[in-house]
């Protein structure tokens, strides 16, 4: 990120929190030029982004001021998904979605990748690098069944910022987030098993039901506090369900953090219900708040959650490296991974492990909880701005994913077609519903770096929504 971008992003910050008002005359060019020890150019390029996101307003001879504020989108209201098990669908749209992975000519906005251009990430690549030279013999061989010693043992201490106190032989290191949680699952279901979760939710653990001939029941969720528990009870009532997969930190796809009190009201009907907890944390070091929200597994005293979680949102997804603490399901998640998977990659394990260490992950962190904080301000006011009227949009409290839902009217499956034909890449709503719901509904990846490309294809995706709501409005009148 440039030296103007980093100050644009700082202002629309203050802008946003009120620290600017509407119609007020902002710092001179001279002044800001003083303030923060750059040039007056980069003042101006900072301005000038800011005008046309429609933040500020030049006036001749007068300086820039405070754009009157579009109103702030409302949130989506809790979800009302069909509540029995059902079969999960959806398979075709996400290999539609998955098959452009890769593709440098396609924007990825419905991809779920984190930034990797960053310079905090070149000591893991040198690591790599180190660990291939300097031991073949280790890298070459056969690892341990539960991952490098090294590497559980620096995943326990990571844990501990999220208040739970596991020891480094209580955790089995696995192919990232998605390895963790389906060998949890194949611990603990059998097909033809019910699974209760978030609704909507993470498509790829649908799919993950769906291959495991398991069914979903869609809980209610809140798009600030998580999975309505009053609901769910009413659910372990009347289904014989066998777990709950969340998704508490940094949700994925609303952004929410779960209050901790209704963590522990969750964990308390798991235990009266004696179901099992599949926790996937793979977000919650990325909360914008510090310290990082607490994980349920914190407060877990019987051993019936599964936290699953990885370096692949934080870090880099080709590291593959994962990991689950399963609790009293210990051994049978050892079993379900020789039989499944077997052994991991050691040169890879051994150079996270290093990366960790040596403080190397911390500061990584850091610097992208505010390089996506900054993200998502910045598109949240390109949304305001390209997106009609009428739409409800997430406030994520960390990550680097935003929700939109639009008018009913709105199909975004047949959007998202329309815009692949412009080489632009959204994820619809359906995706994350096991029967298909939140067809008017997509997620936006805010860690594409909100540059000129990128900016002109969230306008060429607003563009395309009014369209489709104009489209449906003469269907209406006719």
């Amino acid at each position: 990120m440039t030296r103007y971008q980093h100050l644009a992003n700082l202002l629309a910050e203050r802008i946003e929190q009120g620290l600017y008002r509407s119609g007020e005359r902002l710092p001179s060019v001279r002044t800001l030029s003083q303030e923060h020890g750059v040039s007056i150019s980069t003042i101006q390029q900072a301005y000038r982004l800011l005008e046309n996101l429609q933040l500020i307003t030049p006036l001749p001879r007068s300086g820039y001021f405070v754009s009157p504020r579009k109103a702030q989108p409302p949130v989506p209201a809790m979800t009302r998904p069909v509540q029995r098990p059902v079969e999960v669908s959806q398979w075709d749209e996400v290999m539609t979605l998955l098959d452009t992975r890769g593709d440098k000519n396609v924007v990825p906005f419905g991809s779920g990748s984190p930034d990797l251009d960053q310079p905090g990430l070149k000591p893991l690549w040198r690591e790599i690098s180190r660990v291939a030279q300097h031991q073949p013999e280790a890298v070459m061989s056969y690892d341990m069944l539960t991952g490098r010693q090294e590497l559980r043992e620096q995943i326990a201490r990571l844990m501990l910022d999220g208040g739970a106190v596991v020891s480094p032989d209580e955790i089995v290191v696995t192919s990232g987030c998605h390895g963790a949680l389906a060998i949890a699952l194949l611990s603990v279901c059998k097909a033809g098993d019910i699974v209760a979760v978030e609704s909507p939710s993470y498509h790829g653990t649908m799919q993950m039901l769906r291959g495991f001939d398991i069914k979903a029941i869609e809980i209610p969720t809140d798009s600030q506090t998580g999975i309505s528990i009053e609901a769910l009870e009413m659910a372990l009532e009347q289904w014989p369900i066998k777990g709950v997969i969340l998704v508490p930190n940094c949700n994925n796809p609303l952004g929410f953090i779960m209050p901790d009190s209704r963590k522990r009201q969750i964990l308390s009907l798991a235990q009266r219900h004696d179901i099992v907890i599949f926790e996937d944390d793979i977000y919650g070091e990325l909360a914008a708040a510090y310290p990082r929200p607490s994980t349920i597994k914190s407060y877990d005293v019987d051993g019936r959650v599964l936290l699953c979680s990885s370096i692949t949102k934080s870090v880099a997804p080709g590291m593959r490296v994962g990991w689950i603490a399963p609790g009293r399901y210990y051994d049978r998640v050892v079993h379900m991974k020789y039989a499944a998977s077997s052994f991991g990659v050691p040169a890879t394990q051994m150079a996270v492990a290093s990366f960790i260490r040596d403080g190397h992950y911390h500061r990584h962190v850091r610097r992208m909880r505010q390089i996506y904080q900054q993200n998502m301000e910045t598109y949240t006011c390109l949304v305001r701005q390209y997106f009609p009227c009428g739409i409800c949009m997430t406030r994520p409290q960390g990550g680097f994913l935003l929700w939109l839902e639009l008018p009913e009217d709105v199909d975004m499956v047949s959007v998202s077609k329309q815009l692949r034909l412009q080489n632009i890449q959204i994820a619809p709503g359906s995706l994350f519903s096991a029967s298909g719901k939140y067809r008017n509904c997509l997620r936006i990846n805010c860690a594409l770096p909100p540059n000129e490309r990128n900016r002109n294809a969230l306008k060429q995706i607003g563009e395309a929504v009014q369209g489709a709501m104009e489209h449906f409005a003469i269907v209406r009148g006719t």
